[in-house]
């Protein structure tokens, strides 16, 4: 488990050593080129959240006895990656020396106010951008998780079906166990009345032979 972690944390090391040097970069350049980087760098950072998730992950599966070590290492990364936004963040609205010049041209000193209302204008926009960007990440999780209750759902009525199918049948099955059951009932009732008649015809049976033999002696002894 924790050479998963050793792994994970081999790749955070590698994805934020090329973002600090990207965002060195990013004051340096301008028009396509800087928003290109700046969208690599987004993406990389992206990633560098995906790591620590999974890294938070192994740590809850980690031994409690050696829990804490890791779950320090992890907070350390955590910060790192605070600092690396909030580097990434002023980043996109600095000016090198040189694309400063280009802005201000010769005039620098009187349009140094107006640099600083763009960067000022740029900064509010960037803000607005992340918190439609954060929205818009919470509405993706929001419709999977629709997506995902929906396919759960789904699935718990076609077992509901399943289970009421098999209901009915165990119902069917029942009703002729009842029929059979009614039938040999039935039937058991006619041979239990049939024995008894015949039990019946045999007392009186024997009842009249018992007194034919009583008659025959007694006239044979009267006889003599």
């Amino acid at each position: 488990m924790s050479s998963d972690f050793e792994a994970y944390e081999q790749d955070f090391g590698t994805l934020t050593a090329d973002i600090t040097n990207k965002v060195g970069r990013i004051p340096k350049l301008g028009g396509e080129e800087k928003t290109q980087l700046v969208l690599n760098v987004d993406k990389q950072l992206e990633e560098v959240r995906e790591l620590l998730e999974q890294m938070d992950l192994e740590v809850r599966e980690i031994p409690a006895q050696s829990r804490a070590m890791y779950n320090s290492r992890l907070r350390s990364y955590k910060q790192e990656m605070e600092k690396l936004e909030k580097d990434f963040k002023r980043s996109r609205i600095a000016y090198s020396d040189e694309v400063r010049h280009e802005l201000l041209g010769e005039d620098g000193n009187s349009s140094e106010s107006q640099l600083i209302k763009l960067r000022e204008e740029r900064a509010h926009l960037l803000d607005n951008t992340e918190k439609l960007e954060r929205s818009s990440r919470r509405l993706e999780a929001g419709y999977q998780i629709a997506v995902e209750t929906e396919q759960v759902g789904q699935e718990i009525l076609a077992n509901l079906n399943s289970d009421r199918e098999k209901i009915q049948r165990a119902r069917e099955r029942l009703r002729e166990t009842d029929a059979n059951l009614g039938k040999s009932s039935r039937i058991l009732t006619g041979m239990l009345r049939r024995i008894i008649q015949n039990r019946i015809l045999v007392f009186i049976l024997g009842a009249i032979l018992l007194l034919t033999i009583v008659l025959a002696i007694y006239f044979n002894l009267r006889s003599h």
